[in-house]
């Protein structure tokens, strides 16, 4: 239950850094909206991202695993279509703030124990 929270409080920091540092990217000041709008982008990559991974997975095998970002970027616009604390204006704003909510996440995830 502990690693669950760190998990959705890294997608909340790593998504406040995306709004912060990308144009296009807007998210509510709010912190109870920045940790809904976590909690959604987080079911969304349990639930979703893995049926898009496994149907592009040919045009990412030939991109040398470039497309991922792509489906990130689409995972974040998703986000950003069902909740209306996160505005995401459009492709390369998307493709951007998908970037820095990776990159972010995966440095802050190495905080976040594993249970192994």
């Amino acid at each position: 239950m502990i690693r669950l929270a760190l998990r959705l409080g890294v997608n909340a920091v790593a998504l406040w850094v995306a709004s912060r540092l990308i144009d296009g990217v807007d998210l509510s000041e709010e912190w109870q909206s920045v940790l809904f709008v976590a909690l959604i982008f987080g079911l969304i990559n349990a639930v979703i991202k893995p049926i898009a991974k496994l149907l592009t997975f040919p045009i990412t095998m030939v991109t040398l695993g470039l497309f991922t970002l792509i489906v990130n970027a689409a995972m974040l616009w998703l986000t950003s279509a069902i909740t209306s604390s996160l505005d995401v204006d459009g492709f390369v704003p998307a493709v951007l703030g998908a970037l820095v909510v990776s990159l972010v996440s995966w440095v802050l995830s190495v905080f976040v124990p594993d249970d192994d």
